[in-house]
């Protein structure tokens, strides 16, 4: 790491993904924040179900699933084991995890571990905070009100203003993220809009789903969201390799880049997908204490998963992909 100033996506890139990036680090993501993926396997079994459902509305036995984003691969390995009890006991599945550090040990040998999502997939891709991740420019308004990037030292995060925003990226902010004025800040989030729509773009056939952090045009933060992680805290933002780099997405834009599209909360998604908070019946207390008690901790664990004001609230953006043809 050096003491150069760069941009933040240029930063963010080399500090995630770099050959001693943050996502290269023995512990993986799990080691620093916990996602939906590691607060209940009741997540995993909710995607189970929207790949059989996948299959099904695509008339078919073999389906793939693509894990984009997959970390330590904690995901696909869920939706592996939960397939028999969620009904997709007899469907073929080619499984792939997208990601750029190197295959975990142990991994089920059904898994193939790729860097890129595999061209003409057939069935779900699924990309669980991933996009938040995809590193950004971030802009600021100076006091005579000109947008410029914002630039950041590697060693200690600290920042100054660079160049003016021209071009495309002047034009997305304009579209999706108009200043609130001097000292007011932006996230500019053409390159995730871009990976949304190759991702996307990579499917045959079937649905594509990202689930993320998000916020929308009229409600953007005024001073951006970007911001560190480490260890299970939220830390300030330095490009040095020792922390998560994240920003929520603007999640209205990523659906406008690939067509077909429409956004929920999880809340909305999860309960579409049978999973509810709501307490078991306090005869099966009676009637099956052990039972109840399942029950009860699953209750608990659902909740979690929808909360408002918590991940109920994050975005799940879908992309129904019809066959060449249809």
């Amino acid at each position: 790491m050096t003491d150069e100033w760069r941009g933040w996506q240029e930063a963010a890139e080399a500090a995630l993904y770099g050959d001693e990036g943050f996502y290269r680090r023995p512990e993986g993501p799990a080691g620093h924040f916990r996602t939906s993926v590691h607060a209940s396997p009741l997540f995993a079994a909710a995607v189970a179900r929207l790949l059989v459902r996948t299959a099904a509305e695509l008339g078919t036995a073999q389906v793939d699933l693509v894990d984009m984003g997959a970390g330590r691969g904690e995901l696909v390995t869920g939706v592996l084991a939960a397939l028999p009890a969620e009904g997709g006991g007899d469907l073929a599945v080619r499984a792939y995890a997208v990601e750029l550090a190197g295959r975990p040990e142990g991994l089920d040998p059904r898994v193939e571990w790729c860097a890129e999502p595999p061209p003409g997939a057939r069935g779900l891709l699924f990309a669980n905070e991933w996009l938040d991740n995809v590193p950004l420019p971030v802009a600021e308004t100076d006091a005579e009100g000109v947008e410029r990037y914002v630039e950041v030292r590697t060693r200690d995060g600290a920042e100054r203003l660079g160049a003016p925003v021209t071009g495309a990226d002047a034009e997305w902010l304009r579209r999706w993220w108009p200043s609130a004025g001097p000292g007011s800040r932006a996230e500019i989030g053409r390159p995730r809009d871009e990976a949304w729509a190759a991702a996307v773009s990579s499917l045959s056939a079937g649905l594509a789903v990202a689930v993320d952090y998000a916020h929308v045009r009229g409600r953007r933060p005024p001073f951006g969201t970007l911001t560190g992680f480490r260890a299970g805290r939220e830390v300030r933002p330095v490009p040095d390799g020792t922390c998560d780099l994240t920003a929520h997405v603007a999640l209205d834009a990523c659906a406008a880049a690939a067509p077909g599209a429409t956004v929920r909360t999880q809340r909305e998604a999860l309960s579409a997908l049978g999973v509810t908070g709501g307490r078991p019946s306090l005869a099966l207390a009676s009637a099956d204490p052990s039972a109840y008690v399942r029950a009860l901790a699953a209750a608990g664990e659902a909740a979690e998963l929808t909360a408002r004001g918590g991940l109920g609230d994050f975005g799940w953006l879908e992309h129904a992909v019809s066959p060449s043809g249809d």
